[in-house]
C-alpha cells in the first residue's frame, strides 16, 4: 500500500513543508502572544515587537533598511501591490510597462488588467533557456516607460535572470522608471542584493522557504512611489492596511533567517541532488530533454524535464501512486488543461510541453529521494512506452 511507502516530496516550488522549529514558534505566538500590534497595552506592544524583529530578520537577509519591508498576505499580493501600486502612482509620467512572457500568473494577470485600464503592456522575448537579454530589454524602454517587471528565478524552468545588468540597461535609457523583480523562488536559492542590483521593488513569499502560508513581503526602496491597494487602519506605513498576521510574520522572519544563514551548503546540496537525478537517468538510457537553462546555469532547486511520447500528467499520477510528488509546472495552473506559457515562450511544441514534469527540491531532500524518483521514473517510462 502507498501509505506504507515513505513519502518523497519533490514539488517544493509549489510549497515547502514548514520546518518544525518554525511551526513551534508560530504556535507559540498564536497561543501566547496573540495581541494586536496596534493596541496600546502590553499585549499589543509585545506583538509589535515581534513584528519589528521579524522585519529586521528579513531586512538583514536582503541587506536593506527595516522600513523598506512591507508585509503582505503572500507573493501574489506583493506582486499585485508592486504592479498596480507603481502603475497607478506613476500614470501621469507615462503608461508603458515592460515585462517578460514567462512571469508568474500573479504578474501576468495584473498586466492584463492594467492593459484593460489603458496602460501599454510590452513583453520582451526570451531565448530558448528563458533568459532576458539586457540589450533587448533596453530597446523596449522609452521615455513613457514607468515600470519594468522581470522575475529573478523562473518557477517552472529555473532560469536565473541577470537582474543587475537588466536594471542598469533599463535605467541608462530611462533613469526614472521603477524596476520590480519577483523573488519568490529566489530567496535561499540565489543571492539577492537589491542595493547592489538597483531593483526598486522585490516580492517575497514565506511558504516557499519552509515558512507558513498566507504571508509575504514587498521590498520598496526608499522613496519609490507606490499607491495603496488596501485602505483602513494605516498599517505598514499606510501602504498595506490591515491587522498584521503576527504568527505568520514571525514564522516568515525566522524562515528568511534560516534560509540565508546556510546559503552555500543548502544550495550546494540541492545542486548535487539535481545533478544526481540527471546522471541516473542518463546512465539508464532514458530519453529526455532538460527544458530551459543547463544545470549549472539554472537555480539549484528546479529542473524541468520532457519525456517524448509520454504525457507529464500521466507521469505525475504514476509517481503519486509510488508516494512520490512532482508536478507538471506551476501549481497555480496545474489543474487546468493547457500548455504552460513558460514552455511555449521558450519554443517547446505542444507535444513536448505536454510531456514535461517539474522536479523542485528543498533542503530536506536526500540522495535516497532522488534514487527513488529515478527508479520510479525509469519503471514508469518503460511501462508507458510499451503501451504506445
Amino acid at each position: 500500500m502507498v501509505a506504507d511507502i515513505r513519502e518523497v516530496y519533490l514539488d517544493n516550488s509549489a510549497t515547502t513543508p514548514v520546518l518544525p522549529e518554525i511551526a513551534d514558534k508560530v504556535r507559540e505566538v498564536m497561543v501566547r502572544q496573540f495581541g494586536n500590534p496596534s493596541s496600546l497595552h502590553r499585549k499589543g506592544l509585545e506583538a509589535e515587537m515581534l513584528v519589528t524583529e521579524a522585519r529586521k530578520q528579513i531586512s538583514r537577509g536582503l541587506g536593506v533598511r527595516d522600513e523598506e519591508i512591507i508585509f503582505t498576505s503572500g507573493g501574489t499580493e506583493a506582486n499585485n501591490l508592486a504592479l498596480f501600486g507603481a502603475a497607478m502612482a506613476n500614470r501621469r509620467r507615462g503608461n508603458r510597462i515592460v515585462s517578460s512572457p514567462i512571469e508568474h500568473p500573479s504578474v501576468l494577470e495584473v498586466l492584463k488588467k492594467l492593459g484593460e485600464r489603458g496602460f501599454e503592456i510590452v513583453f520582451c522575448p526570451v531565448d530558448s533557456t528563458g533568459r532576458v537579454y539586457p540589450e533587448k530589454l533596453a530597446s523596449l524602454i522609452t521615455p513613457d516607460t514607468i515600470l519594468v517587471s522581470i522575475m529573478t528565478v523562473n518557477n517552472e524552468i529555473g532560469t536565473v535572470q541577470p537582474v543587475g545588468e537588466l536594471v542598469e540597461a533599463c535605467k541608462q535609457v530611462n533613469p526614472g522608471l521603477i524596476f520590480h523583480t519577483d523573488c519568490v523562488q529566489a530567496v535561499g536559492k540565489v543571492l539577492i542584493a537589491p542595493k547592489q542590483t538597483g531593483a526598486d521593488m522585490i516580492s517575497l513569499s514565506s511558504h516557499k522557504i519552509h515558512g507558513p502560508k498566507g504571508v509575504g513581503a514587498l521590498y520598496v526602496a526608499g522613496g519609490a512611489p507606490l499607491e495603496s491597494l488596501l485602505y483602513g487602519g494605516g498599517q505598514e506605513r499606510g501602504i498595506r492596511s490591515g491587522t498584521e498576521n503576527v504568527p505568520g510574520i514571525v514564522g516568515f522572519g525566522l524562515a528568511v533567517q534560516m534560509a540565508t544563514a546556510d546559503f552555500e551548503s543548502h544550495t550546494g546540496q540541492m545542486r548535487r541532488l539535481k545533478t544526481r537525478l540527471i546522471e541516473r537517468l542518463d546512465s539508464n538510457g532514458v530519453k529526455f530533454r532538460i527544458n530551459g537553462p543547463p544545470l549549472d546555469q539554472a537555480a539549484p532547486h528546479i529542473v524541468s524535464l520532457s519525456f517524448p511520447g509520454v504525457r507529464g500528467e500521466v507521469l505525475v499520477h504514476y509517481l503519486e501512486a509510488e508516494n512520490i510528488f512532482v508536478s507538471t509546472g506551476a501549481a497555480c495552473s496545474s489543474r487546468k488543461v493547457k500548455i504552460s506559457h513558460v514552455l511555449k515562450a521558450i519554443g517547446l511544441s505542444a507535444r513536448e510541453a505536454e510531456g514535461s514534469i517539474r522536479v523542485s527540491l528543498s533542503i530536506l531532500n536526500t540522495e535516497d529521494d532522488i534514487d527513488r524518483l529515478a527508479e520510479a521514473l525509469i519503471a514508469a517510462l518503460k511501462k508507458l512506452r510499451a503501451l504506445l
